[in-house]
């Protein structure tokens, strides 16, 4: 049996409200706590490092994935022992979706994103069939929902692509769904 592998994406600012950085906290322990692998950006700060340090707080396994030129001072997660270096940014995303079972997407900036729009496209191309959960914790991404439903008005996306992800306020939230979603798969 495999060992599931949730990649959890994330901004890399420690610049943030406490509450973002808790919540990540959080998830990567409740991972860990299910047995289940952390796969993620191997960053040191932010998001990334919040969800490897509460992973590692609950002695799980965690999977950090970086392009070579990240390997600098202050960037990766030091105490990281598993850290896997790709030649490119590409490479990178790749990498974590080919470890992953799951996907999260946690408050992040224009590279959370990007590679929350990269599972929502892989999906509706049929391409990925992974659960994919967008957490708005705090209505955090209410704005960008709002802008997805203009577009659906607009004409330029069908009303299917929202079942492509689940949206989240919470956490627990979270667990909710990723405990029934990854209890079929196994």
């Amino acid at each position: 049996m495999r060992i599931p592998g949730v990649c959890v994406y994330g901004g890399s600012s420690n610049h943030v409200d406490q509450k973002y950085l808790d919540a990540a906290y959080q998830i990567g322990a409740g991972i860990a706590k299910r047995g289940w692998t952390l796969v993620n950006g191997a960053g040191d700060t932010g998001m990334m490092g919040a969800a490897t340090r509460g992973a590692l707080s609950e002695n799980g396994k965690t999977t950090g994935i970086a392009p070579e030129f990240f390997a600098q001072p202050g960037v990766l997660f030091e105490e990281g022992k598993d850290t896997v270096f790709t030649k490119t940014m590409r490479e990178r995303k790749a990498f974590m979706e080919s470890l992953s079972m799951a996907f999260i997407a946690t408050p992040g900036g224009i590279g959370t994103l990007e590679e929350l729009y990269e599972i929502m496209v892989l999906k509706q191309l049929g391409q990925e069939a992974a659960p994919l959960i967008v957490l708005n914790l705090d209505g955090y991404y209410d704005s960008l929902l709002k802008a997805m439903h203009d577009m659906e008005e607009a004409g330029f996306i069908h009303e299917t692509v929202f079942d492509l992800f689940d949206v989240a306020d919470s956490v627990d939230a979270v667990f909710d769904i990723l405990d029934k979603a990854l209890a079929q798969s196994l």
